[in-house]
């Protein structure tokens, strides 16, 4: 009876053995990742009826590099963010760079107002990160910045409308026009007049306040027109019972995606980046109303949410 017990308890071991070296030369299960080209991001920025949510990263990745700095872009491309928010200014002997205030007191180790300041002088500082502290990061100007993006990343540019002629010609130089989306916070009237050469070349996005009590006009006059309609409108949403909220899915329908900030709670009545934070549900109001473009402040956060959900590739 000890010897049977013997045996099989060998056999046994034996069949744990065999199982292991079967298992070992088993080919390694692999996960194939959809590769999303710029070609996938400018469709789906040009389609406001497909599903996926873009997801744009305000200021580039600034919670882990410095605000509108390469190492900021370059984050973005990595962790798949669809388009990345960069703001620019004209110095003093005509570059432009990458920087949101009007001065550089803020963001970098120098003082002073952009546009009285030289690139020479601009590219012996530093800049700062989000709490102050000084980096190895340079400033950048829009062509470095486009080049690193040419390709990989869609871009707004902020603070640019006044300058975009300028804007226009380094983008053309960089092979990156159909990347970029320009904005303003103008009438369908005023766009034309200012910026009618460029309009057949570029994606316009106007910028619209729920709270002015022209909104519905603005968007009306620019819907009118089929032959071009903007690729989205921004929207600025300080209350979240605003009726024109009811209107989102309408504006789809017609070709015009629904750009909201999850920044502050001004931008969309209460439903911000801070509070998603503490709870991703939070989020659920962005697609409740058929907003199709996010700007973020909290680009993972964002993505691993939308991603969960099946809104994002």
């Amino acid at each position: 009876m000890k010897k049977t017990h013997l045996l099989y308890s060998f056999l046994f071991l034996l069949s744990l053995m065999s199982c292991k070296e079967t298992t070992s030369k088993e080919e390694p299960k692999i996960i194939t990742k959809k590769v999303v080209t710029i070609n996938n991001l400018i469709k789906n920025l040009k389609d406001s009826k497909n599903e996926d949510v873009i997801v744009v990263a305000h200021r580039g990745d600034w919670r882990n590099a410095p605000e509108n700095s390469i190492q900021a872009i370059k984050n973005c491309i990595k962790m798949g963010v669809d388009m990345v928010e960069i703001d620019v200014q004209e110095t003093k002997d005509g570059q432009l760079v990458l920087m949101h205030d009007k001065t550089i007191n803020r963001t970098t180790t120098g003082k002073g107002k952009v546009t009285e300041l030289t690139w020479e002088y601009l590219q012996t500082l530093q800049l700062l990160d989000g709490i102050g502290h000084e980096t190895p990061h340079k400033i950048p100007t829009l062509q470095e910045a486009l080049k690193v993006c040419k390709g990989k990343i869609l871009v707004n540019l902020d603070k640019s409308y006044k300058i975009f002629d300028k804007c226009f010609e380094i983008a053309k130089k960089t092979g990156t026009l159909a990347q970029i989306i320009i904005k303003g916070n103008k009438t369908k009237a005023e766009v034309e007049s200012e910026f009618g050469n460029y309009l057949n070349n570029i994606n316009f996005m106007p910028i619209v306040r729920l709270n002015n009590p022209n909104s519905k006009k603005i968007v009306t006059d620019y819907l009118k027109d089929k032959n071009n309609i903007p690729v989205a409108f921004e929207f600025t949403v300080p209350q979240d019972t605003i009726a024109l909220i009811k209107e989102f899915k309408n504006i789809r329908e017609q070709g015009a995606s629904i750009w909201v900030n999850s920044l502050w709670p001004k931008h969309n009545g209460g439903h911000d980046d801070e509070k998603a934070a503490l709870n991703p549900k939070v989020y659920d109001w962005y697609l409740n109303n058929h907003i199709d473009i996010i700007q973020t402040d909290r680009p993972a956060l964002l993505l691993s949410y939308l991603r969960e959900k099946g809104k994002h590739q």
